[in-house]
């Protein structure tokens, strides 16, 4: 595995940890050690960027997430979406198939059956949309 999809995972840990305790996602970071300085970084770069964006993020999901709420989603999937989605969006360096195929890989590894297929659907409709969306 890459050191950003490394990263990626290190990311999904402390916001699905955050969303269940209810605490702030950047704090949580704070009290991880980190092994690999790159993986560090990134890591801090996407929880940082998902709490920054998370209200637009958040909007965005239950727009296109059709026949889901938020709160019935399984909080894997919700996280994994936050993560493609600010990618998607907001980091110039990371090439939208690239942050979708890592979202569903880990849906695929992490969730249940149907949500990598869930998760490419509503990252296919937020790449195609990127203009639109504004971010």
């Amino acid at each position: 595995m890459s050191a950003r999809g490394k990263a990626r995972k290190r990311a999904l840990e402390v916001l699905f940890e955050a969303d269940l305790r209810k605490k702030v996602a950047v704090e949580l970071l704070a009290d991880r050690p980190v092994d690999d300085l790159s993986q560090g970084e990134y890591a801090r770069e996407l929880v940082v960027g998902v709490d920054s964006h998370r209200e637009k993020i958040d909007d965005i999901i239950n727009t296109y997430s059709e026949g889901w709420d938020m709160d019935r989603m399984p909080g894997i999937d919700r996280n994994i979406l936050r993560i493609a989605i600010f990618e998607i969006l907001w980091n110039s360096e990371v090439d939208d198939n690239v942050a979708i195929s890592q979202a569903v890989e880990m849906a695929n590894e992490l969730s249940t059956v149907d949500s990598g297929k869930y998760i490419n659907g509503v990252l296919g409709r937020v790449s195609v949309l990127k203009p639109v969306l504004g971010a």
